[in-house]
């Protein structure tokens, strides 16, 4: 009975969703053209292969970005109960300098394979 409004919201949230997608079937526009099947991105026509090779650096800065992201996400839950974890002792204090030692170690050792070098 605690959930009910967490699973009310979920089907109402569905409702809408699956409303729009259906409105959107029975009344959106029907008249399919070969032009209109075409890639299409902000309005310059494609040119080339779309296929073209990407440098792994494009890839390894994306996925160290989102590395670094999300482990620094985890320190705000972090600062909202400090004060609360103050009054248990230090622990939580070594705690986190071990993760921010960890998060450093990481910086220092992509840092210095010169994966950050952008050419």
């Amino acid at each position: 009975m605690e959930y009910l409004p967490v699973v009310l919201l979920l089907l109402a949230g569905l409702a809408v969703g699956g409303g729009a997608l259906l409105v959107s079937a029975l009344l959106g526009p029907k008249a399919p053209h070969p032009m209109k099947d075409q890639p299409f991105e902000c309005g310059v026509p494609t040119s080339g292969n779309a296929q073209q090779r990407i440098s792994v650096r494009f890839y390894l800065v994306a996925i160290l970005f989102l590395l670094f992201d999300v482990e620094t996400v985890f320190f705000y839950p972090w600062a909202v109960v400090f004060k609360d974890f103050l009054s248990a002792g230090p622990f939580i204090i070594y705690e986190m300098v071990a993760f921010v030692g960890v998060l450093l170690a990481g910086y220092l050792y992509i840092y210095f394979k010169g994966a950050l070098e952008w050419e």
